[in-house]
């Protein structure tokens, strides 16, 4: 059990080529969505060239949100930023990430929609095949690993909110719509999905139990990262994959969702969504876990789990924005050292 933040060098140092130190590439699989997914999968591809990202398919607000409600498909969006988070430092990668992030702006019909949402959209209704038509933008882009939708159907996100609504602090209401949790004034107790006991895509449920580790998070921790545990499917070949698993943690809380979580408190409301989980390592970045010890005894008691604290946050000098963000190096070389000291003994598969 680590109690002391490692000092860890830079990806590239440790891992060139992205083979591990036994001189072959685990199979990872990385579940969530938005902004957090898209941080892993950016430190994963560093080290792997076995990676496959299962994304949630909940997202109800803006430019997915409006396909979904106009053609009834699943919510791109998040699709999208795990296939540009995966595109190539080279310039082949970098112009077809900035291509299909790029979001058109006018008057029309076409405001705010983006790029990749539409191109996505135009191969589902053409190959009929959700699976298929990701994996051809996933060549198209050159993309170092897979995405997977972790539904084959689109989602609603409901949840039990205490003082959603002003001048009722007490009340507990049924908040809808992820983009609606995800900025709630009040404390989620919990979420669920509609329809219950969605089905999960079959090449995801295979992908986990294929796995030699399994990354959950980070990402909005109700919106994002728990809806995988409702999908019961997805969550079975979680408990009973033989992969290592780890349980990524946000770098800070987030406002509406998560606001005054403790990284305890992430766990515990993670815990009562999966009892029957169970976790090997649970990494958290040195300054954002104020009671190392505390989150040493809960990570056990709830999930079995050592933890390991390691610096992962992108300096305030290279941050591009006021709010925290991963290091794709610093994190990649934090997994790098997790599945060389946690990993089983002998070559990967």
């Amino acid at each position: 059990m680590n109690r002391r933040a490692p000092r860890l060098r830079r990806v590239r140092r440790l891992v060139p080529s992205g083979r591990t130190s036994r001189g072959a590439t685990p199979k990872v699989v990385a579940l969530g969505g938005g902004m957090g997914l898209s941080a892993s999968l950016a430190a994963l591809r560093r080290i792997t060239r076995d990676l496959t990202a299962v994304v949630t398919v909940a997202d109800d607000g803006g430019s997915s949100g409006r396909l979904r409600d106009e053609l009834g498909v699943l919510p791109p969006g998040d699709l999208r930023k795990a296939l540009a988070a995966l595109c190539g430092d080279d310039d082949w990668g970098q112009t077809w990430a900035r291509v299909i992030q790029h979001r058109f702006s006018s008057q029309g019909e076409l405001h705010e929609h983006a790029v990749g949402n539409l191109l996505i959209v135009a191969l589902w209704e053409q190959l009929g095949d959700h699976v298929q038509a990701l994996d051809l933008v996933g060549r198209l882009l050159g993309a170092h690993g897979r995405v997977l939708p972790m539904s084959a159907v689109p989602l609603e996100l409901q949840a039990l909110v205490k003082g959603h609504h002003e001048g009722r602090p007490d009340e507990v209401s049924t908040v809808r719509g992820q983009a609606t949790v995800a900025l709630t004034r009040g404390e989620v107790q919990s979420v669920h999905v509609v329809p219950v006991n969605p089905p999960a895509v079959p090449e995801a449920v295979g992908a986990v139990r294929d796995a030699d580790w399994v990354v959950l998070g980070p990402g909005s921790w109700f919106s994002s990262v728990i809806p995988h545990l409702l999908v019961p499917e997805l969550l079975q070949a979680l408990e009973e994959t033989q992969a290592r698993r780890v349980l990524s943690l946000n770098l800070a809380p987030q406002p509406g969702e998560t606001d005054g979580f403790s990284p305890q408190r992430h766990l515990e409301v993670l815990a009562r969504h999966a009892p029957k989980l169970a976790f090997d390592v649970v990494l958290a970045d040195q300054a954002a876990v104020p009671d190392a010890e505390s989150l040493i005894v809960a990570a056990k008691e709830l999930f079995g789990a050592e933890v390991e604290l390691a610096a992962v946050a992108a300096r305030p000098e290279t941050a591009v924005t006021v709010a925290a963000r991963h290091d794709p190096e610093l994190l990649a070389a934090a997994y790098d050292r997790i599945f060389r000291m946690h990993g089983r003994i002998g070559p990967w598969r």
